[in-house]
């Protein structure tokens, strides 16, 4: 009874996984085709919101093309865990559709506006944008209202450096779409209680998560080394800057006075 407790604490993350797995493998039964025209139609490409294909923007969310699941399923898992357990079921399911659906249709408006300047081909338009990435990302920016106050601004400080230099570093405009989802948690963040009680538990999760994070916001050689060296120049200023705000805001210290001797 006790473990079936603590599942149903964390039953949004058990039951977003279980679709997710049985998804692939529904997939991969029926076939290379099938799977194929699943993932055009699902996929939220600027053809399909285009012409009205607005599940696509839910569905999507469903169905994945990323490498093996056996490797960022279980990451994907800690993360989102850690957020329910943090949250509750609710206010997990509101960041990470916001993120997911929030990137998408930014990302959508920034494709559309490269099209019509030329500066992107017409191409792209039916490129392949599916799985749980933007969510999930969105849901790291968001575990900012969770972190100690202490901790706080060198998380910030990391996190945006390695955003922007992944998505300047980048190849692919899901890169750029990582980003904005990570600043859209950032900014779910700020409406969120916090900072959480945190336990061993809790700080393995979190280890996991951020390089689960790091992984999906960098996940080329020089995308890897440069977000990690502006993180870590950001993660160093902000502390810097905190530091010195603390400085300034503790009192001076007074300066005791002699009392005068007296005469007699």
């Amino acid at each position: 009874m006790r473990t079936l407790s603590r599942l149903s604490r964390v039953r949004i993350t058990l039951g977003y996984a279980a679709l997710l797995v049985a998804v692939s493998v529904a997939l991969v039964e029926l076939g290379p085709r099938v799977r194929a025209r699943v993932i055009a139609q699902s996929s939220t490409n600027l053809h399909n919101l285009a012409h009205g294909h607005l599940g696509t923007l839910l569905g999507s969310a469903f169905i994945t093309d990323a490498g093996p699941m056996y490797f960022w399923l279980p990451c994907l898992v800690c993360l989102l865990a850690l957020a329910e357990l943090i949250w509750r079921s609710g206010r997990l399911a509101v960041v990470f559709v916001t993120g997911h659906i929030g990137a998408t249709l930014l990302v959508a408006c920034g494709l559309t506006a490269a099209i019509k300047l030329h500066w992107l081909p017409l191409s792209i338009s039916r490129a392949s944008d599916v799985g749980v990435s933007y969510g999930a990302v969105a849901v790291l920016g968001a575990l900012t209202a969770a972190i100690p106050s202490r901790w706080r601004p060198a998380w910030i400080g990391w996190w945006v450096p390695v955003g922007l230099a992944a998505a300047a570093l980048g190849e692919d405009f899901t890169d750029v779409g990582h980003t904005v989802a990570l600043i859209l948690g950032l900014l779910v963040s700020t409406q969120l209680t916090g900072p959480a009680h945190w336990t061993r538990v809790r700080y393995a999760l979190l280890a996991v998560s951020s390089m689960f994070g790091f992984l999906m916001l960098a996940h080329g050689t020089w995308s890897m080394a440069g977000a990690a060296a502006a993180g870590a120049v950001g993660a160093l200023m902000a502390e810097l800057v905190a530091r010195s705000r603390e400085t300034r805001r503790q009192p001076a210290p007074t300066t005791l006075v002699p009392e005068p001797a007296l005469n007699g």
